[in-house]
């Protein structure tokens, strides 16, 4: 199961972007929703009103979308939740979410998030995983989470999917914070790619990956007008690379060595 919630944990709304853009791929079908009115304030989160394909006026309440894909080729199945983080009862609409993963026979949630960092956006999107289940650290070789402090609906979910005993990890991706208005192609295809690693899948992203640059273009050219943004983003650069050094080490170029062989023996 993938699940992102659009609003506090989703910083340029690239990781429900990135989810839709799977479901898309995928030929995602619905197979349930969580019903709004019991889960959210109405004055916080409005409805919208859209026509439809007919051209008729409908409103469009929000909720949460919950879709089956089939990955062809692959042994993965995806359930993906696309919701907004609700307004109430953050412990009910987790545990319906719970509930829903153990009838399906969901083995891993896997938790999808964004958030706007000082990073630059000339410089690869760089995506934490976290777990605090012993058997996905092991396998994937992460570490579990040290952030404490106010928590969105998607650390709420986490926690109650390691109560339930389903194994549980989550990806943040670090959005630059001075362009993290929607979209965030660059953040998305960052999100994508990693998701793409850990569930041993293929996603087209030749589109997004085009996107991704346009915008990194359009970022460097208002950057350039801007001489103190210009200047930020230097110094935000210099940052990154001067972190980056160590890990041209040979400790660190061990340790991708052996994922590279891990990763070979699984595929044979």
């Amino acid at each position: 199961m993938l699940a992102a919630f659009e609003g506090w944990n989703d910083a340029g709304e690239a990781a429900s972007d990135a989810l839709k853009y799977m479901g898309r791929f995928f030929g995602s079908e619905r197979i349930s929703t969580i019903d709004a009115d019991e889960f959210y304030d109405f004055q916080f989160t409005r409805p919208m009103i859209k026509r439809n394909s007919s051209g008729q006026r409908r409103i469009k309440w929000p909720n949460t979308r919950i879709s089956k894909a089939i990955v062809p080729d692959s042994a993965v199945d995806l359930i993906l939740v696309n919701g907004v983080e609700p307004s109430y009862k953050w412990r009910a609409y987790t545990a319906e979410l719970v509930a829903l993963a153990k009838e399906l026979s969901v083995d891993c949630i896997v938790l999808v998030g964004a958030l706007l960092a000082d990073v630059p956006h000339s410089r690869p999107i760089p995506v934490t995983v976290t777990s605090d289940d012993d058997l996905v650290r092991e396998s994937l070789e992460v570490e579990p989470s040290t952030y404490e402090g106010p928590i969105g609906i998607v650390g709420v979910l986490a926690e109650m999917g390691l109560l339930a005993d389903i194994p549980t990890m989550s990806l943040w991706a670090a959005v630059p914070h001075y362009v993290g208005q929607s979209p965030s192609p660059k953040a998305q295809l960052s999100l994508l790619n990693k998701l793409e690693e850990i569930l041993q899948i293929t996603v087209d992203t030749h589109l997004l990956t085009e996107e991704s640059e346009a915008w990194e273009r359009g970022v460097d050219e208002l950057a350039t007008e801007d001489p103190e943004v210009a200047a930020y983003v230097r110094q935000l650069e210099e940052a990154k690379d001067t972190v980056d050094l160590p890990e041209a080490s040979g400790e660190s170029i061990a340790r991708e060595f052996e994922r590279y062989l891990k990763k070979r023996r699984r595929e044979q």
